[in-house]
């Protein structure tokens, strides 16, 4: 699994470098591993312009700007939510592409309606967001791991949508 997503961080980096383009990364359950996965990535920084561990739904208000009405109605693990955090981060960054992942992860947590393994992800580019949800089996680890695999390959399906 690492390699996976160690090839698919290094061909993000190496489309949004060809494009002169940059992304920006919004996590909670993940926290971290995907601006880490493609920090790893030599010459990143050309392309890496900002990421957020939004682990609580205070911080996804406060720093992303998901409304209050959406985490009371819809929850933070949603596809309203990771909507909402993917396109207000690609607003707050200016960064060509934001990727948003929000889920549960385990091994507590979840509801009958999104039980663990659960991850939602948004993905804006452009002014175009679009929201995608896995349930994934595991542990909580190779829950986060294929939620980052994954959140690589709806970004780089972004970009080959829209160049």
């Amino acid at each position: 699994m690492k390699d996976e997503i160690r090839l698919k961080a290094e061909r993000l980096v190496r489309l949004l470098r060809a494009r002169d383009q940059r992304v920006a990364t919004a996590e909670s359950c993940t926290g971290g591993l995907v601006a880490g996965a493609i920090t790893a990535v030599p010459g990143a920084s050309d392309v890496f312009g900002e990421g957020y561990v939004t682990y609580s739904d205070e911080v996804k208000a406060r720093v992303l700007g998901v409304l209050p009405e959406t985490l009371a109605n819809h929850g933070s693990v949603s596809g309203e939510c990771a909507g909402e955090m993917a396109r207000n981060l690609e607003k707050l960054t200016h960064c060509d592409l934001a990727l948003a992942i929000t889920g549960y992860a385990g091994p507590t947590g979840g509801t009958d309606a999104s039980p663990i393994g659960t991850v939602w992800f948004g993905v804006s580019r452009v002014g175009r967001t679009e929201t995608f949800v896995e349930r994934f089996e595991g542990t909580r680890d190779e829950i986060r791991e294929r939620a980052v695999l994954r959140i690589l390959l709806h970004g780089l399906e972004a970009l080959r949508k829209q160049p």
